[in-house]
Order: structure tokens, then C-alpha cells, then sequence
């Protein structure tokens, strides 16, 4: 039976040579009908600038907002009616109700990380391409259910690492790459997390009577519900629902390292450092502070710290620190990026970047003209996204590994092919966590 996905998919094929879009004629203002259908799923405050985005594009229409709690659902279905000049936004507490229409084309989740995989496995078993915010997920293994499902129906997947779009990390890695500070010899990574005096209170409070608490807390355990705990902090930093800022911030310049490095096919074999982690009762317990070294198959070492460490670490060598960054240490100086801007420091003095004429690179990153903006091309013209599954799963794994390393203070060895470290089921385990009915996904 034909559809609006196989008929967007046969046509992509059809023109798989080149990326592109069907003309505003045919997809357009003047054939609503012909329009990508997207449903936004997680409606809370990552989702506004992902809407805001979306709302640029006119090849697509936003029909449909998803929230447990009601107010943010009909907030966001308010903004998309308003924009569009019309009641074309619909609202559902229940993502599986959208997943169920066949008239989606494709869905944004920007859920708390907890519900990131459960859901883009419910959508790719729907056959809808999908926007899946950073990080990953809770557990590499139901993300390789997660890969296994969109190979099967030829999905596309684009991972919310929106740096990687970006003009001054595109620069950095062509940098590195066209060995503009001589042989590569270390990285340093970094990113922000919660301070280590900051401290949730655990309490019972009512549950709101216009929020489904029991939907939200979907495959993790039950818990008393409190305002903290669903919050943005409780949501980021309890362990039930997310790794903390080691994964949630941290996935961002993750993304550089391994776009830079050209490793985004696998992740580090060896992990191993210290941290700190709250002990209860505090409810934000994630781990708070972290000094990783990692090392690839090759040997290439890269260090991951969290700002407090990296700070003082950093500044002892550039001189325009901030709280994220990835540097590329090599033989003739280093490629520094944050969030925004790059630097190169070559032969003992900062390079102005407008000096460096980089289209006789021989080796060039893809140009992007905007995260979601790729992901709707891609969404026609079946080509792969420039954050694919397997970006996103090597990326993440470098999360996980990493909180794993601090929460036992053991060296980690870990085999990118199986998701699994060598020889430590205690490790294993702690990859993935047990799945609450009736919102397991196996």
C-alpha cells in the first residue's frame, strides 16, 4: 500500500546522487497536503528553540504537540496555530497515539533522556524518521534495538548534537584534520555539570491534576512525585532519568572530539579516572565532577573533565577559557573549540582565523545550512544525516563509559563492536537499566 513516507522515500531514492528539496509548487505554501507532517514529542524548554527552527521551514507543518503535562503541550500547539494562521496543531498527552496516525512523516523528541530510546524505537517500528535530542539514552544496548530497527525500515535518524552544524566546528575539524598544529598528540575535553554543593530535596508533594506523572516517569521505577523531581534539574540530574551533565552536556563537545578525530565509527577502548558522586538522600545524584583519560584503539589519548577541572587545567595553555571545549593538542601548537567559536594557536601565537584560507583544504567537512534544516533534506532525500545512529551511539558510549569508570574507580576496557566492557558484568549492567511495565520496549 502506498503512503506518504514510501512515496517521500521512492522519490529520494529516485534521486539519490544529490541531496534536495521538492519545489515550494509542489511541497509548498500552495499544496499544504504535500507538506512533511511533524510531531514534536516532549514539549518542555529544549523543545522551544528545536520548534523555532522547524517554524523556519516551509516544506514542513507542525501538526501535532506531545506532553504529559498539559500546559506545555497547548503552549507549544498555540505558538505552531499562531505561526501558521490556522487550528493545524492538535495536542495528545500519549505519544503512541501520534505514532499510531499515518499521516506523520516524521517526530522531534526532546522527552527527558530517559524516554529517548523508548520512544525512537516505538517510532522507527512506526516507520516515522526521526530528531532525537542529545544525550542518547540509559542504555547501549536497547540503542542497538534502536539501530537494528531503523536499518530495517530505512528511517532516518538525526542526533541533536547541533555544534556538529555549526560554522566554528566545522572549522576546527578541518584544522585538525589538514594538520594545521603538525601531528596530532592529545585532546582535552570538557563541559559544564552541577555544582558539587548543589542538592535536590527529596519530598512528596501532589501530583498536579493536569500532568500524567505516571506517563512521564514511563519505564523508570515508581517514585513519590515532587516539582524537583521534573523538573529540569531533577529530570537532567536523578540518576533514574539521565547520566547527568557528563552526558547531557558533555555529548556536545564529545561530538567534536570524535567528528575531529574521525572516530565516529567507534569510541575509546580504555576508560579510567575519579569523580565525585552525592550520596543519598540528595536527589540529584549523577555524577558530579570527572578527570578521564581515554584512549583509542590507535593510541590516541584524550583527556574528559568537567569545567571545574578543566578550568584550571585549560587556562594553563589558552588563554579564552569557557566551561565547554574540546582542544586538539598537537606537535606544532593546538585547535580549541567552544561552543560558538575556534582558535588556533600555532607556532607559539594565536592565528586569526580570516588569515587561513580554508578552501585549499584537500580535507573538507560537510557544509551544513542548519541542524534541522538537514534532518527535513534528509527526511526527503533518504541520504544519511550528518549525526547518524552510529554517531550517536559511539558518542553516548563515551558517556556512559565514563560514568561507569567514576562510580566503580575502575580502569575500563570496552569493545565498541559489542557495547560491552571486557570482563566486568558489574559494568555491563550498569549499560543499560530495567524497563517499568506497560513502557518497557524490548
Amino acid at each position: 500500500m502506498s503512503t506518504r513516507r514510501t512515496f517521500i522515500r521512492e522519490v529520494g531514492f529516485g534521486f539519490a546522487a544529490s541531496t534536495f528539496l521538492l519545489p515550494s509548487s509542489v511541497i509548498g505554501k500552495a499544496s499544504p497536503s504535500k507538506r512533511l507532517n511533524i510531531a514534536l514529542i516532549g514539549c518542555g524548554g529544549r523543545m522551544n528553540a528545536l520548534l523555532a527552527e522547524l517554524l523556519k521551514i516551509e516544506t514542513v507543518r507542525v501538526v501535532a504537540a506531545v506532553d504529559p503535562f498539559e500546559e506545555r503541550r497547548l503552549a507549544k500547539a498555540a505558538t505552531c496555530n499562531a505561526a501558521y494562521g490556522g487550528n493545524y496543531c492538535r495536542t495528545f498527552e500519549d505519544f503512541r497515539e501520534v505514532l499510531a496516525m499515518p499521516d506523520i512523516d516524521g517526530v522531534v523528541v526532546a522527552t527527558p533522556d530517559h524516554w529517548h530510546v523508548p520512544i525512537a524505537i516505538a517510532a522507527a517500528r512506526a516507520d516515522k524518521d526521526m530528531y532525537v535530542e542529545k544525550p542518547l539514552g540509559l542504555s547501549l544496548p536497547r540503542a542497538a534495538v534502536l539501530r537494528k530497527e531503523l536499518a530495517r525500515n530505512r528511517c532516518v535518524f538525526q542526533y541533536g548534537t547541533q555544534q556538529h552544524s555549526s560554522l566554528s566546528g566545522r572549522q576546527a575539524v578541518e584544522l585538525v584534520w589538514n594538520a594545521y598544529v603538525g601531528k596530532l598528540q592529545q585532546v582535552d575535553v570538557w563541559s559544564p555539570s552541577l555544582g558539587v554543593d548543589d542538592v535536590g530535596k527529596i519530598e512528596t508533594q501532589p501530583v498536579p491534576s493536569n500532568f500524567n506523572y505516571d506517563l512521564w516517569l514511563g519505564p523508570a521505577k515508581k517514585a513519590p512525585y515532587s516539582d524537583a523531581r521534573v523538573d529540569n534539574l531533577g529530570a537532567w540530574h536523578c540518576y533514574e532519568y539521565a547520566l547527568g551533565f557528563i552526558a547531557g552536556w558533555g555529548a556536545h563537545p564529545i561530538d567534536i572530539l570524535q567528528w575531529g578525530l574521525q572516530k565516529e565509527h567507534t569510541a575509546p577502548v580504555r576508560y579510567a579516572g575519579t569523580g565525585f558522586v552525592p550520596q543519598e538522600p540528595d536527589l540529584y545524584n549523577t555524577v558530579r565532577s570527572w578527570d578521564i583519560e581515554m584512549t583509542y584503539a590507535n593510541g590516541t589519548k584524550a583527556r574528559f573533565m568537567d569545567d571545574s577541572i578543566a578550568k584550571k587545567a585549560v587556562s594553563e595553555y589558552h588563554n579564552y577559557y569557557q566551561s565547554n571545549g574540546v582542544a586538539f593538542h598537537g606537535t606544532d601548537g593546538f585547535v580549541c573549540h567552544s561552543r560558538g567559536a575556534c582558535y588556533l594557536y600555532s607556532k607559539g601565537k594565536y592565528v586569526n582565523l580570516g588569515n587561513v584560507d580554508f578552501d585549499t583544504f584537500d580535507k573538507r567537512a560537510a557544509i551544513s545550512s542548519g541542524h534541522m534544516q538537514n534532518f527535513v533534506d534528509c527526511m526527503v532525500s533518504r541520504e544519511t544525516t550528518l549525526c547518524p545512529i552510529d554517531s550517536a551511539i559511539n558518542g553516548d558510549a563515551i558517556s556512559h563509559l565514563s560514568n561507569a569508570a567514576v562510580r566503580t574507580g575502575r580502569a575500563l576496557n570496552y569493545n565498541p563492536k559489542t557495547l560491552k566492557v571486557k570482563g566486568d558484568a558489574e559494568v555491563n549492567a550498569m549499560l543499560t537499566r530495567p524497563m517499568r511495565e506497560p513502557y518497557g520496549v524490548a
